[in-house]
C-alpha cells in the first residue's frame, strides 16, 4: 500500500506541474456538441451529445476514473424552457498503469445528455450552449476545457440532424438495464476484515476470463481494481474484488458495471448493476446456471425477480415462452371486458345486441366482425405508435397515451360529446356535422357504430391491467423486444377483448337472457348516457394535473360544446327547414369560439404548466387517519430495508381505475393500516400518472409495462420482495405483511 501512495503521489506532482507549465500547449482533446435533431417540437425529449475527439495514446476518463483521474463535466448555458439530465456514461475501459487501475475512454467517446424541452416553447431558433472540462492523459495528465455550442430550431416538425446517426450509434454503447439478470454479491468475509472481499455470482455461460466489475465512485468504499476468478458451477461466472473501508459503516449495497469483453474488437458490453450485498458465500448457494438462480429467487417459469437494476434483456426473453405470452395477452384481453374502464361500452355493446335480435343471423354476424375490426385496427394503430416511438428511443408503456395532456383533452371532449349523444341531444346522420359525426358514433346502430365502439373499448382499455395481461405487457414492451413481436402480442390482446363479442354474434342462442326490444331501449340508452358522462368526468380530473386552475376553461369549453350540440340536435336535425341554416350556423360558431377563446386562448391546451413531471418523489397526499404513505424512491427502500423494516410499496396512476379500486378495497383500510403499524413497516406510493422515467425503470425490474404493481419488500435485505395480483383482496395484502415481517433468518 506504501509503494502504492508514493506512485499516486508521483502521479499528482505531474499533474501539477502539467496544469501550471503546460496550460498554454494545444490540448489533446477537441470537443464538439451534436444534435439528434435540427429542428424538435416543445414537449419533447432529445438525447444531445458530447463527443470528445483524443489525440493517439491520449485518454479521459468514466463517471469513476478509479485509482486516478476525474470524470468530465458539463456546465450547461441553456435558454429559459429547457433543462439538461444527467450525463449517461457509455462503457468504458479497463486501464492498468503502474500498479493503478483507471477506467477510460480512448481515440473517441460520445456522452449522452438528455434535454427536455417545455411545452410551452416558443417557435424559433434557440442556441444551445456548454462549457465542458475534462482531464486528459497519456504518460502525464492535463486539465482541458472547451465552449461547445449548436443551434436547435423549435417548430411543429421533427427533422433529424446530420448528427442523428452519430447519436444513434452511441446510444447502442451504453450500459443496457435489465431487471431479470440473474446477478447476486456476498461477502466473503466478516466485517472485522477490512480490507473485506466480496463475490459477485452471475448465472451465465460467458467466459469468465471476458467477465469484469466496474464499481461506482464511492466515498465509504476503496474497491480493488484486481479481479480475481473463482472457481464456479457450470452455466455461472464468479468474480471476486476486494473492498477497503474509508469510513463509515460497510454498505449493504454497491453499483457499477458487469462488463463482458466482447470477441472480434468489438466494444465491450455493460450492464448496469445494484448488488446488494448477502451476509456470507453460502448465501449465493452452488450457484447450477440461470434455471437454478431462479428456482433460489422462488420464482417461477426461469424469471428472477429482485433489486438488481441490469439488462441482460434477450437471454431473459430467450427464457420466457412466445407461445404462452400469446395466451397470457389473450386471456388478460378478454377480462379487460370486465374491467371498470370499459363497462360504459360493454353496456352499449348488449344494447347493440338487443336491438339486432330481431336481425338476420347474417348480419348480426357482420357486425360482431365489424365491431371486433373497430378493436383490431385500434391494436394495429397502436403497435405502429410503440414500434415508431421505441425506434425513436423514447420510453414505451401501457396506458403511456394517458401521459399526454393533448390526449386527454381530446378524449374528454369524445367521451362527452358520445354522452350528450346517449342522452339524445343529438343524433348521428351520414350527413351530420363533424360535431355529430365524432360524438354519436357510440349510440349509432349498424356497421358504423359497431365499428366506433370497438375503438372506443380500446381507448377506454388502455390505462387497464388485468390478471394475465401484466406479464404479458411486461413481455410486449421490454426494450429489447423485437417489433414483429410487439405487434403480434398486442393483436393477441385486441383479439382477446372483441373475442366475446364475436362468440356471441356467432351463437345468438346464447343471448336468450336477454330482454326482448321495446321501449325499454330507449330509456336504457339515456341510463348508459351517465356512466359515460361519469367517465368524461374522471378524464376531466386527470387533466387539472397538467393545467391546474386553467382546467375550469375546459369545463367552459365542454359546456359551450354541449350548447351547440343542443342546438343542433333541436333546430337542425328535429326543427323547421327554414330555421336549419340559421341553426347550424350558430351551432358551428358556438364550437369554434368555445375551442379559439377557451381552449387555445384560456386553457392553453397544448402547453401543459411547467413543473409538472411527476414522479415516484413527488409530495404525496395525505389522508387524515390513513396510511401515512411517503414519497417512493429507490434510496427510501434501501433505508428503510437497512432499518429491518418490511415495505408496502403502491405504484399507481390517477387514470388507472384497477389501482384506485384495489387502494380503495384492499390497501387504504383499517385491517391493513393496524397491521403497518403492528410490524412497523413503510408504506410508499410510486405516483405512475405523468409516466416518469425512475417508475418506468422500476416497473421494467419487475417484467411490467404498466400499474398497478404492488410490491412487499420482507424485513430482511437479502430476501427478495413479494409481486402481488393485478387484482387485491384485504387477505392478499395482510398475508404478504405477515409473511415480510415474519421471514425466517
Amino acid at each position: 500500500m506504501d509503494m502504492r501512495r508514493e506512485w499516486i503521489g508521483w502521479w499528482l506532482a505531474a499533474f501539477l506541474a502539467c496544469a501550471w507549465g503546460l496550460k498554454a500547449a494545444p490540448p489533446h482533446t477537441q470537443a464538439r456538441l451534436l444534435m439528434p435533431l435540427d429542428e424538435a417540437r416543445p414537449g419533447q425529449t432529445i438525447t444531445a451529445g458530447i463527443e470528445l475527439r483524443m489525440d493517439r495514446g491520449w485518454h479521459t476518463y468514466w463517471r469513476n476514473g478509479g485509482d486516478a483521474g476525474a470524470p468530465t463535466s458539463i456546465d450547461w448555458k441553456l435558454p429559459p424552457g429547457i433543462a439538461a439530465g444527467e450525463i449517461q456514461w457509455p462503457v468504458p475501459e479497463k486501464h492498468v498503469e503502474a500498479g493503478l487501475t483507471t477506467y477510460v475512454y480512448h481515440d473517441r467517446v460520445i456522452l449522452l445528455v438528455p434535454l427536455t424541452l417545455s411545452s410551452n416553447l416558443a417557435p424559433g431558433a434557440v442556441e444551445l450552449e456548454a462549457a465542458v472540462h475534462w482531464l486528459e492523459c497519456e504518460k502525464l495528465c492535463l486539465p482541458g476545457d472547451a465552449d461547445v455550442a449548436a443551434r436547435l430550431t423549435i417548430g411543429a416538425s421533427q427533422r433529424p440532424s446530420p448528427d442523428a446517426a452519430l447519436i444513434e450509434g452511441a446510444q447502442e454503447r451504453l450500459p443496457r438495464r435489465d431487471p431479470n439478470l440473474p446477478v447476486r454479491a456476498a461477502w466473503a468475509a466478516d466485517s472485522a476484515q477490512n480490507p473485506r472481499p466480496f463475490v459477485i455470482a452471475w448465472a451465465s455461460d460467458v467466459e469468465a476470463s471476458r467477465v469484469d466489475f466496474f464499481p461506482d465512485a464511492n466515498d465509504v468504499l476503496e474497491i480493488s481494481g484486481d479481479t480475481e476468478r473463482p472457481s464456479a458451477g457450470p452455466g455461472e461466472v464468479r468474480l471476486q474484488k476486494a473492498a477497503r473501508l474509508a469510513g463509515g459503516a460497510w454498505p449493504s449495497a454497491i453499483g457499477g458495471l458487469l462488463v463482458v469483453r466482447q470477441e472480434s474488437g468489438k466494444p465491450a458490453a455493460g450492464h448496469e448493476v445494484r448488488l446488494e450485498l448477502l451476509p456470507s458465500l453460502a448465501s449465493l448457494g452452488g450457484g447450477a446456471g440461470p434455471a437454478a438462480a431462479a428456482a433460489a429467487a422462488g420464482v417461477p417459469g426461469g424469471v428472477r425477480v429482485d433489486s438488481a437494476p441490469v439488462d441482460e434483456s434477450m437471454a431473459w426473453l430467450s427464457q420466457v415462452s412466445l407461445a404462452r405470452m400469446l395466451w397470457y395477452a389473450f386471456v388478460g384481453g378478454m377480462i379487460l371486458n370486465v374491467m371498470p374502464c370499459v363497462l360504459p361500452v360493454i353496456a352499449l355493446k348488449i344494447l347493440g345486441f338487443v336491438n339486432e335480435s330481431r336481425s338476420e343471423p347474417g348480419r348480426v354476424r357482420r357486425l360482431g366482425l365489424v365491431y371486433a375490426a373497430g378493436v383490431m385496427v385500434s391494436f394495429v394503430v397502436l403497435a405502429a405508435i410503440v414500434i415508431a416511438i421505441k425506434g425513436a428511443g423514447q420510453r414505451i408503456g401501457w396506458g403511456m397515451q394517458f401521459s399526454s395532456p393533448v390526449f386527454l383533452v381530446m378524449l374528454t371532449t369524445l367521451v362527452t360529446l358520445v354522452a350528450l349523444n346517449l342522452f339524445g341531444l343529438f343524433e348521428v346522420t351520414m350527413g351530420g356535422s363533424v360535431i355529430s359525426a365524432a360524438g354519436g358514433l357510440a349510440g349509432r346502430p349498424g356497421a358504423a357504430g359497431a365499428f366506433f365502439n370497438g375503438v372506443l373499448a380500446t381507448l377506454l382499455a388502455t390505462p387497464c391491467t388485468a390478471p394475465f395481461l401484466a406479464p404479458a405487457l411486461g413481455f410486449t414492451f421490454h426494450p429489447a423486444q423485437s417489433s414483429p413481436t410487439v405487434f403480434l402480442l398486442l393483436l393477441a390482446v385486441g383479439a382477446g377483448l372483441a373475442a366475446p363479442y364475436v362468440v356471441l354474434s356467432w351463437r345468438p342462442d346464447w343471448l336468450k337472457w336477454l330482454p326482448k326490444p321495446g321501449p325499454w331501449m330507449g330509456q336504457f340508452k339515456v341510463f348508459m348516457g351517465f356512466p359515460m358522462l361519469a367517465t368524461a368526468l374522471w378524464l376531466f380530473a386527470q387533466c387539472d394535473r397538467y393545467y391546474g386552475k386553467r382546467v375550469l376553461w375546459l369545463g367552459m369549453f365542454l359546456v359551450v360544446l354541449a350548447l351547440a350540440a343542443w342546438i343542433y340536435g333541436e333546430f337542425v336535425q328535429r326543427g323547421q327547414s327554414r330555421r336549419k341554416p340559421l341553426a347550424a350556423g350558430l351551432a358551428f360558431l358556438l364550437a369554434a369560439i368555445g375551442y379559439v377563446y377557451a381552449l387555445e386562448s384560456q386553457l392553453r391546451w397544448r402547453s401543459a404548466r411547467d413543473g409538472e413531471e411527476g414522479g415516484g418523489g413527488a409530495a404525496v397526499e395525505q389522508v387524515p387517519g390513513g396510511i401515512p404513505w411517503e414519497p417512493w424512491s429507490p434510496a427510501a427502500v434501501a433505508q428503510a430495508r437497512a432499518q429491518g423494516r418490511p415495505v408496502l410499496v403502491d405504484f399507481t396512476a390517477d387514470w388507472c381505475l384497477t389501482c384506485l379500486a384495489n387502494k380503495k378495497i384492499a390497501i387504504e383500510i383499517e385491517s391493513v393500516r393496524n397491521k403497518l403499524r403492528e410490524i412497523g413497516g413503510v408504506a410508499l406510493l410510486g405516483d405512475y400518472t405523468t409516466f416518469p422515467a425512475a417508475i418506468y425503470d422500476e416497473l421494467k425490474r419487475f417484467g411490467r409495462a404498466g400499474v398497478p404493481l404492488v410490491l412487499v419488500y420482507p424485513r430482511r435485505s437479502d430476501q427478495p420482495p413479494r409481486v402481488l395480483p393485478e387484482l387485491l383482496t384485504p387477505q392478499i395484502v395482510l398475508d404478504a405483511l405477515d409473511e415480510a415481517a415474519h421471514a425466517p433468518e
